[in-house]
């Protein structure tokens, strides 16, 4: 058993936007905190790091494909960023996913990053989950906003905004025509929809080139933080969304979060349902989500406390973990406290 730190933390990342890229370098800000060195690697250039993935002194942290690499990996967190859905990836990824975390189970350790997730990996799939680990929070959504920054200068909050893929998985087209209702019967209201994938072209064509709705791409952090200051109402339509790093990000600004009546994104605040959270009942049906929308757009709009999700409190209960499985001795924790829930 070893007594040191990991002299080092290998990740493997996932695409370049999104939330597994956003976990993957929340994690790299956070060990940096505590002086350990850190790189990001796509999961498929895992094997080209054999010496690494063999090295007892490197804790890697392991996520989507690269979970494969589990059976040749000394002190090695597999991380589920959700659980397999077999009508989104097809039966043959369906099967990989499922075959993978099984592989992590018998190999290594297996985190979730939320109990929805656990829940189903474990009711599902019979599956052991090690620990609880939230995401984390990027250091720049935790800032407060400067008296130079255009967006926090905006008068008002005039948007109702979207943020992530454009993919059908997220049921944007589900919610999309009640956004538009909402915006064509509120004056002064705008739509914001951030994000890139297959389901543009049909939502342009639902907006039918209304000016007040807006298609902004592929966006850097810094911007969406610009956007979500002049929201009012963040809305998603994922109800298998295993926690939301969009969600932190909307509720970190001041944004009302309308969220499907399920999925991860119920951990992070249950406390404010019905203020700063309000829920779409499923089936996602066009004239209650208006209603839920409706009522958003009435509550005031106030940043709700994000420290425990903050990236140094993360990456210590990552270091915890290490601790008590691969370590003779605990880890200084000097952040559990900020993140008791993740145990």
């Amino acid at each position: 058993m070893r007594s040191e730190n990991p002299v080092k933390v290998l990740i493997t990342g996932g695409r370049e936007v999104g939330g597994v890229g956003s976990f993957a370098e929340g994690l790299r800000a956070g060990f940096g905190e505590f002086g350990i060195p850190v790189e990001v690697i796509a999961p498929a250039h895992i094997f080209s790091r054999w010496r690494d993935l063999r090295d007892p002194r490197v804790l890697k942290i392991l996520s989507t494909t690269a979970v494969f690499a589990a059976p040749f990996a000394r002190r090695a967190i597999c991380v589920a960023h959700g659980f397999p859905r077999a009508d989104v990836q097809g039966s043959i990824k369906f099967a990989g996913i499922v075959a993978s975390y099984k592989l992590a189970n018998r190999f290594a350790l297996l985190v979730a990053v939320s109990h929805y997730t656990a829940l189903h990996l474990s009711a599902i799939f019979a599956l052991r989950i090690d620990a609880v680990i939230h995401n984390p929070l990027a250091a720049l959504f935790l800032e407060d906003p400067g008296i130079n920054d255009c967006a926090s200068a905006a008068p008002g909050r005039e948007y109702i905004t979207y943020v992530g893929r454009l993919h059908p998985a997220k049921r944007l087209d589900r919610i999309f025509p009640a956004i538009c209702a909402l915006v064509n019967e509120t004056p002064g209201l705008r739509a914001c929809i951030i994000g890139d994938g297959p389901l543009r072209g049909e939502l342009t064509a639902v907006a039918a080139d209304n000016p007040r709705i807006e298609f902004k791409g592929l966006l850097a952090p810094e911007a969406v933080r610009g956007w979500l200051r002049r929201t009012r109402v963040f809305v998603s339509g994922c109800e298998t969304e295993a926690l939301g790093i969009s969600y932190l990000e909307a509720l970190s600004q001041g944004c009302i979060v309308a969220m499907p009546a399920s999925g991860g994104g119920l951990e992070i605040a249950p406390e404010e349902i019905g203020q700063s959270i309000r829920l779409l009942p499923l089936p996602l049906e066009p004239a209650a989500i208006l209603s839920v929308l409706r009522q958003a757009l009435l509550s005031p709009p106030s940043a709700l406390p994000m420290d425990r999700f903050q990236a140094a409190a993360i990456a210590q209960c990552y270091l915890d973990l290490d601790a008590r499985h691969f370590s003779s001795s605990p880890v200084t924790a000097h952040a559990a406290a900020l993140h008791g829930d993740s145990r």
